[in-house]
């Protein structure tokens, strides 16, 4: 076997076991998710306008948790080809060894700026639940906010914020071509960056999560399809200000209804 040919397996090998790996976390994710994610469901749906359990140490840990998983099932498919590029580039631009470990540290790094994320989540739920405005099952009991939250998403849709987020998230070679770090080091420094940039593209469609309620799988679904074409599809700029006016559209007309 001549030099392309071991480079060309290597090379396979390590994108099939980042693409393999990357699969088997978001399918675990997803999993989780089904499961209720260490949440009683079935109370959730018999009596969706109870109140809020109170909060505890213990509580608290579990909606992190419920927050991140969910981050990790929405986001991680759409994640998926800037990091096998990574893997590519990385094995061809690197003559050491360990391409598919340093991509495993690159989505490491991706992960933990949505782990942040959550938390942010779980500290603004945590302050909707004190002023009454979330359910048992984590939904908006205000119209005003729901329609609120629906405006709001829909207008940052416009935003130059997100459109610069947009740009690196649609575009892996632009993003690595931009950012290549060699390393390890540099794999978390980019994975870390990567996520940054996601979050500054996704966040508030992942707010629109308490409009629907955050344990409402249709609608973390339906986010989580959204996402992926936004990002992946090549007509991602024209669909996200069609989402941004549909959007506005919603919440006027919830809030016009409560009138």
């Amino acid at each position: 076997m001549d030099g392309r040919a071991i480079l060309e397996h290597l090379l396979y090998r390590d994108r099939l076991i980042v693409a393999v790996g990357t699969a088997v976390v978001a399918a675990l994710a997803w999993a989780y998710l089904a499961d209720g994610a260490g949440m009683d469901v079935e109370m959730m749906a018999e009596m969706p306008d109870m109140a809020p359990m109170p909060w505890t140490l213990r509580s608290a840990a579990l909606l992190f948790a419920m927050w991140w998983v969910m981050m990790i099932a929405m986001m991680t498919p759409s994640a998926g080809p800037v990091i096998l590029l990574y893997a590519t580039i990385r094995h061809k631009h690197d003559t050491a060894s360990g391409a598919a470990i340093d991509a495993w540290i690159f989505l490491a790094g991706y992960l933990v700026t949505w782990a942040v994320f959550s938390l942010a989540a779980v500290l603004a739920q945590w302050a909707l639940e004190r002023f009454g405005l979330l359910s048992m099952a984590m939904a908006s009991t205000s119209t005003l906010l729901a329609g609120g939250i629906l405006i709001a998403a829909g207008l940052y849709q416009f935003t130059p914020l997100k459109r610069a987020c947009l740009r690196f998230c649609e575009s892996p070679l632009l993003f690595l071509s931009r950012h290549w770090r060699s390393g390890a080091h540099g794999a978390l420094r980019m994975g870390l960056r990567h996520g940054s940039y996601c979050v500054g593209c996704c966040w508030f469609l992942m707010v629109l999560l308490f409009v629907g309620g955050a344990m409402n799988l249709v609608w973390v679904a339906g986010i989580g399809l959204y996402v992926a074409a936004e990002k992946l599809l090549p007509f991602g700029r024209r669909l996200s200000h069609a989402a941004g006016a549909a959007l506005v559209v919603s919440g006027m007309i919830v809030l016009a209804r409560a009138t």
